[in-house]
């Protein structure tokens, strides 16, 4: 199955989820700049975006030791997003993709937190110390909820604009970015999205 990013996200995402969780996903990006996604690849231009679990490295964050760091955080996680009219699933999402709810969590490229927000960011949504749970939830929240509004409530590419930026997104002609972060980020977080909306984690 080929799918191109120039159909609906949504029904891309759709379809991405109802594959097999243990499979291959391969990726590669045709001169016209549409991203094709495939778990049977079928040209040798298809590159391995996301490993199968049964060929990934191993996950030192998966369960019991990431589902009790959840816990810590349900009940918070479950505030802000009430306030901020969210769904907690999906804040869950982003945390366990962006730092796998590690509070101290800081990437290379300055992201902090749980919800690992760049300082301009955190500056933006008036979080002073985006290493307190708290406000860090609090700021990636309403940034998520801002880009929600931005992008119509598609959440696939208001998870793209969380990873790469909203104008990167507009740039791309309101269509996922097509770099490997980003083309990851998205069905990797929407993956955790759904397993959290049906409690299969």
């Amino acid at each position: 199955m080929r799918l191109l990013w120039s159909v609906p996200t949504y029904f891309v995402f759709g379809l991405c989820l109802l594959q097999p969780v243990w499979a291959n996903i391969y990726t590669f990006v045709a001169d016209d700049g549409a991203v094709n996604l495939s778990n049977m690849p079928t040209d040798s231009r298809y590159k391995v975006l996301v490993k199968g679990q049964d060929e990934a490295e191993p996950d030192t964050g998966s369960p019991p030791a990431a589902l009790a760091r959840k816990a810590q955080y349900d009940r918070l996680v479950d505030d802000v997003a009430h306030t901020y009219g969210l769904d907690s699933a999906l804040l869950h999402a982003v945390i366990s993709v962006e730092s796998r709810y590690s509070p101290n969590a800081v990437s290379k490229k300055g992201a902090a937190g749980l919800m690992q927000l760049m300082p301009v960011t955190a500056k933006r949504y008036g979080v002073a110390d985006a290493l307190d749970p708290v406000q860090n939830l609090h700021g990636g929240a309403k940034c998520l909820r801002d880009l929600l509004k931005r992008f119509n409530n598609d959440v696939s590419l208001a998870l793209a604009a969380y990873n790469a930026g909203e104008n990167a997104v507009v740039r791309n002609g309101y269509r996922i970015p097509p770099n490997r972060e980003t083309v990851a980020y998205v069905p990797k977080v929407l993956d955790y999205y759904r397993k959290y909306q049906t409690n299969v984690l």
